[in-house]
């Protein structure tokens, strides 16, 4: 099989640090099989901004989109500004979805065991589900667009269409198919997330939604205005499976949720298009902490492991299937073991401590590969 090369995008603050402990997970799980691999830097971001003037230049977009996967670390940093204020460093991400057409966002909350919830009384086993952003569409599409008018009026547009909610509402119900279902009564439901009561767009969005939904009998329809959701993903988060919403919605909620499983260290995310796909945790770049060695790398090796586990699938390599598989173990040992908790969730341990642990229980599906290959 030819070497498939990843682009990666370090990006600012503690994003290197997070990226880079991504990197050596992924070295450690695949083991000898490493050469599968081919990484190459693409860069972008504010500090990329402060240095050259352009935030994404051409030759790391040409990068990224001749890659077959594209790992980051995280992006933007505060007052690294455009002359209208928006942060520089996120057209990375947000111009990547848009030019790459990444219209599926896919963000599991799950609450590991030896990871105490910010929720009274919620347990691993409790908060298992998955949020399905719309990626490049809804208010976002309005990035650059908006038009301010004499310094007295600022306008900018929610743009949805039946192409991108059709397809990203798909792409929740066949999601659903694939899982066990929601934690509380085991039943497969995709949940549609909107504020339908007021805008004729979130009304749109919900009718396509319906038009879809009854293409998939096998799987339960449920409802929640985007206000009222910020509360049940508190109260009764054992009620969902998949949940799918429009883009700013998506981004809003999907933060909250990580809080209840720990922190926004602890989720990873999946932008997946029909060619294409980008992998990088949910957080932003911290840079308070940054360069502290301190960093919750969680997010962002869970990231990683869905890339792999994506390239296996595309691509049919058992051999990247199967790291990726031991990386989503390795996380789930070394969390359960309580010996590799971050500040953020409890703990003490240092970015490089969490590699350490994670890689060291990739050893195992090392050996298994090499009889295998034997």
């Amino acid at each position: 099989m030819k070497t498939l090369e990843i682009a990666v995008v370090y990006g600012d603050g503690i994003g290197p640090e997070v990226c880079q402990a991504a990197l050596d997970v992924i070295a450690a799980a695949l083991g000898p099989d490493q050469a599968i691999l081919r990484f190459t830097e693409c860069k972008a971001g504010a500090e990329e901004y402060r240095r050259s003037g352009i935030a994404y230049p051409e030759e790391s977009f040409a990068g990224c989109r001749r890659a077959d996967a594209i790992l980051h670390g995280a992006a933007g940093l505060p007052g690294v500004t455009y002359p209208d204020g928006t942060e520089a460093g996120l057209d990375f991400g947000l111009l990547t979805r848009f030019r790459l057409d990444l219209y599926a966002n896919i963000r599991p909350i799950r609450l590991f065991p030896g990871t105490a919830s910010r929720l009274a009384g919620k347990h691993p086993g409790d908060i298992d589900y998955v949020i399905v952003r719309e990626n490049t569409e809804g208010l976002y599409a309005a990035r650059g667009n908006g038009v301010v008018l004499r310094d007295e009026v600022a306008t900018d547009s929610l743009v949805l269409t039946r192409k991108g909610t059709e397809r990203v509402v798909r792409a929740a119900f066949d999601l659903a198919r694939t899982r066990n279902g929601a934690p509380a009564d085991g039943k497969r439901r995709v949940t549609c997330c909107d504020k339908s009561n007021v805008l004729r767009s979130y009304a749109f969005f919900r009718r396509v939604f319906d038009e879809v939904a009854a293409r998939y009998p096998d799987i339960e329809v449920d409802y929640a205005y985007a206000d009222a959701m910020t509360v049940h993903l508190v109260e009764r988060p054992e009620h969902y499976d998949v949940i799918v919403t429009e883009n700013m919605f998506g981004d809003i909620i999907s933060d909250l949720a990580a809080a209840t499983v720990g922190s926004m260290g602890m989720s990873p995310s999946a932008e997946i298009g029909d060619r294409h796909a980008l992998f990088q945790a949910a957080h932003g770049s911290a840079p308070t902490i940054a360069g502290q060695g301190i960093a919750n790398p969680y997010g962002t090796i869970l990231s990683a492991a869905s890339m792999l586990l994506w390239l296996g699938e595309r691509h049919r390599n058992e051999t990247l299937t199967r790291a990726g598989r031991a990386i989503e173990r390795a996380v789930a040992k070394t969390l359960a073991e309580g010996k590799a908790l971050t500040r953020d969730i409890g703990g003490r341990a240092s970015t490089r401590d969490v590699v350490d642990a994670v890689s060291g229980r990739c050893a195992p599906t090392q050996s298994v590969m090499k009889n295998v290959l034997s």
